[in-house]
C-alpha cells in the first residue's frame, strides 16, 4: 500500500519575484547591498516600558538557572532589529569566577541550522534549484544510498527534516589525536536512507550537512565562507564563527554537567564533528540577537536587506502541516511544526518562530513573535536546559507586551 504523503501548506514553490531558470532579477540588491528607506508614520510598534519587564524576569532568569543547574545565562530582548536589553546572569567559569556578560562566547549549535537554511534560501532567490527540485541532480557524483528513484529527496524535507536521512552525531574531542571526516568523507560514507521522505519527521544532523554540501556545489565557494560572507558580515554578527578567533576564546564559557545527572558540576570536553555545519559554531547573545531582529523586521538589519520578505514567509510558514509535535522542551506544543529551518507554532492566535541548539555542555535557545516584531535570544552553559528556556521565552515575549503601549513610529 502507498502511504498517504502529506501535503505543503499552500504557497507558491518559489517567490512571486523569482525567475525561473535565470538569476533572481533584483539578486544585485540583495545580501546587504541595498539600503532600504525607513518607513515612516505607518508602522505602529509597542514602546515597551524595560525596567518593568526586567524586575519581573530576573526573579525567573535566576529560577530558571537554579531548577536546571545553569552556571552561566546571557540574554538579550529584541523589537524588530533592535537590541532592547541585554544582561549576563552567573559565572562562565566557575573554576575563575569570571561573570558572565553579553559579550560572553557560547557554542551556539543547531540555532546555525537558521543560519544554513537562509543562506540556502538566498540562492532559491537566485534561481539557482526550486525547493521542490531532487537534490539527487545537483551532487554530481556523491549518491545517496537507499533513495528510491520514484521518491526522491528535495531541498525542501531537508530544510524540514523530512528527507528519511538519519541525525547522526560523531563528536571528537577536541584535543583528541583523531580528527573529525571531511564533510565529503563523511557523507560518502555514512549518508544513507534509513526512511522513506515525508513518512516522519527524523531531526537530521546528516540532511543540514548535505544541505552545506549542496551550497559548495551550487557555489563553487566554502560554505563556512559563504555563511561568513552572506550571514555573520550583513547581520554585523562579529562575534560569531565557525573558528572561533584568539579574541573570542578569551571571552568563552565553559561547558559544564552534572556528574551522573544530578552531581556536581563538572566541565565538559569540547568536541568537534563531522556534521559540523549542522551546529558547530560560536558566538554572544547579542550577535544571535541581532540574527533574530533581521527575522522579525521582514529580511533587512541596520537598513541592509538580508532575505526578501516573500521569501522570510515562506521559511517562517508551517510546511507540512500533518507533521506536528511539541519541538525541543516542549515549545510551540502540539501545533508545532518546521518552517525552513525554523520551528513555527501559533499560539492565542499569534505566530512565534523559535530554535534551540544542544550541544554538550551548552544549550542555546531563540524565539520571536511575529506579529508583535519581538523576541528573545539566550545563550548558556548548562546542559540540556531547553524546557527552563523555553518557559523564559515566552514569559519574556508576554512581558514585552504586558509592559508596553503603542507609539508610532
Amino acid at each position: 500500500m502507498t502511504p498517504r504523503l502529506p501535503t505543503p501548506s499552500p504557497s507558491p514553490s518559489a517567490p512571486a519575484h523569482r525567475l525561473r531558470g535565470g538569476l533572481f532579477l533584483l539578486a544585485a540588491l540583495a545580501w546587504g547591498s541595498i539600503v532600504v528607506p525607513a518607513t515612516e508614520g505607518v508602522a505602529q510598534d509597542p514602546d515597551i516600558h524595560l525596567d518593568r519587564v526586567v524586575r519581573d524576569l530576573e526573579p525567573e532568569i535566576r529560577r530558571a538557572m537554579t531548577e536546571g543547574r545553569i552556571p552561566s545565562l546571557t540574554i538579550a530582548l529584541v523589537q524588530r532589529d533592535e537590541i532592547l536589553w541585554s544582561q549576563g546572569y552567573g559565572e562562565a567559569n566557575l573554576y575563575t569566577r569570571s561573570p558572565a556578560t553579553p559579550s560572553t562566547v557560547y557554542m551556539i549549535a543547531s540555532t546555525l541550522k537558521t543560519m544554513s537554511a537562509t543562506a540556502l534560501l538566498g540562492l532559491w532567490e537566485e534561481g539557482r534549484f526550486d525547493l521542490d527540485d531532487p537534490v539527487r541532480d545537483y551532487l554530481g557524483d556523491l549518491e545517496i544510498p537507499g533513495e528510491n528513484p520514484h521518491r526522491p529527496i528535495t531541498f525542501r524535507q531537508l530544510l524540514t527534516h523530512t528527507s528519511g536521512l538519519p541525525s547522526s552525531f560523531s563528536p571528537v574531542p577536541v584535543w583528541a589525536d583523531s580528527v573529525p571526516s571531511s564533510m565529503g568523507v563523511f557523507l560518502r560514507n555514512e549518508m544513507a536512507v534509513v526512511s522513506a521522505p515525508l513518512e516522519q519527521v527524523r531531526y537530521s544532523n546528516m540532511g543540514y550537512t548535505l544541505l552545506a554540501y549542496l551550497m559548495e556545489r551550487l557555489t563553487g565557494v566554502e560554505f563556512r565562507t559563504w555563511v561568513r560572507n552572506r550571514i555573520f558580515g550583513p547581520v554585523s554578527m562579529g562575534s560569531t564563527d565557525f573558528v572561533p578567533s584568539a579574541e573570542m576564546v578569551e571571552r568563552m564559557a565553559i561547558p559544564y554537567m552534572a556528574e551522573g545527572g544530578d552531581g556536581p558540576l563538572l566541565p565538559a570536553e569540547r568536541l568537534r564533528f563531522a556534521e559540523w555545519p549542522a551546529g558547530a559554531a560560536w558566538g554572544t547573545v547579542q550577535d544571535q540577537a541581532r540574527w533574530l531582529g533581521m527575522n522579525l523586521n521582514d529580511g533587512v538589519y541596520q537598513g541592509r536587506r538580508i532575505l526578501q520578505p516573500e521569501t522570510l514567509r515562506e521559511a517562517h510558514t508551517h510546511q507540512f502541516p500533518d507533521f506536528t509535535g511539541a519541538m525541543a522542551g516542549g515549545w510551540g506544543g502540539e501545533g508545532a511544526g518546521y518552517g525552513l529551518g525554523w520551528w513555527v507554532s501559533e499560539r492565542e492566535g499569534e505566530r512565534y518562530i523559535a530554535h534551540s541548539g544542544s550541544v554538550r555542555g551548552y544549550t542555546a535557545f531563540l524565539h520571536g513573535n511575529l506579529d508583535r516584531r519581538v523576541g528573545v535570544a539566550i545563550l548558556t552553559n548548562g546542559h540540556r536546559a531547553h524546557p527552563h528556556l523555553v518557559r523564559l521565552s515566552y514569559l519574556a515575549t508576554d512581558l514585552m507586551e504586558e509592559h508596553s503601549r503603542t507609539r508610532r513610529r
